[in-house]
């Protein structure tokens, strides 16, 4: 299968170039999508672009507007937010060069696979890479991407190069704003050493494929019986939020009346989760494990 590459242009180390793809490297979530339908006439409804004064408006007629003050727009047009030229529209210039473990997991953000754009771009984008992974350190670019740049984290993978877009400081909340009312009163010892083994007990590999989408599953088994004319079966929502006794579930827990993952014995224990599926950028043998750091 061919993949439509998300952006074209040109990796930069110092003077070294090279023509370069990037590729989404996930897929899309779940394939059950729901379009509105009016169920007397059992017709999908269509959204129609309407402006207030003058009615129905065909949307290739329409621009984009930056609101300056209440109902105060600056027009502009696609071929004017095309003009704004910067060198990262079309070159990831690689800039700096930082340990894996100095960019904490908040700042990462989607993935990309990274890779030379035909055969002339072979030679210098192996020698960029392989120059990487020698260095066991993360290289830091900018680039534009759907009218906005972005920092890009970028380290080989296999044959090619794995490309995160980092966050921004500006878009990271404070976890102080979030976690500020959370109580300063240690939680009890006794507890703490049952909740410590009921860990060791779900300890294992990581594992995609144990990882589905049950909500996705549940929505096609619900078509499918609607399909067949049958009326779907009511299920009851599981009463685990009223924790009367915290104690006694911890202790019920550890004794495996609480469901969850098995834990993986035999081989299964024994297999590493290949590579290409660990959903952060980790490094080669080389490089340090990532830690991150806590807020």
């Amino acid at each position: 299968m061919a993949y439509r590459p998300s952006w074209q242009g040109h990796l930069k180390l110092s003077l070294v170039t090279c023509p370069v793809a990037l590729y989404t490297a996930t897929n899309a979530a779940g394939d059950v999508h729901f379009n509105l339908i009016n169920p007397e006439t059992n017709n999908r409804i269509k959204m129609i672009t309407t402006d207030p004064d003058t009615g129905p408006i065909e949307r290739s007629k329409l621009v984009k507007g930056y609101e300056v003050s209440k109902g105060e727009y600056i027009l502009l047009t696609d071929d004017e937010i095309k003009s704004v030229k910067l060198e990262s529209t079309k070159t990831i210039d690689i800039e700096r060069f930082v340990a894996g473990d100095e960019i904490d997991r908040l700042y990462w953000d989607n993935p990309y696979y990274l890779a030379p754009d035909g055969k002339m771009a072979q030679e210098a984008f192996g020698v960029i890479r392989t120059a990487m992974e020698k260095s066991g350190q993360i290289a830091l670019g900018r680039i534009v991407m759907a009218t906005r740049e972005r920092i890009l984290a970028l380290e080989p993978r296999g044959k090619g190069i794995l490309a995160y877009t980092i966050r921004t400081d500006a878009e990271v909340r404070k976890p102080d704003e979030i976690f500020a009312g959370i109580s300063d009163v240690k939680a009890d010892a006794g507890m703490i050493a049952i909740a410590e083994k009921i860990i060791e007990q779900q300890e294992g590999p990581f594992d995609p494929s144990q990882f589905v989408d049950r909500y996705e599953k549940a929505l096609k088994d619900l078509i499918e019986e609607k399909k067949k004319g049958h009326k779907p079966a009511v299920v009851a929502e599981p009463d685990n939020t009223n924790v009367i006794d915290l104690m006694a579930a911890l202790k019920a827990s550890l004794e495996g009346k609480n469901k969850g993952f098995a834990k993986p014995t035999g081989k299964a224990a024994a297999k590493p989760a290949a590579k290409d599926e660990k959903p952060a950028p980790k490094k080669e043998a080389a490089a340090k494990p990532r830690a991150r750091k806590t807020a």
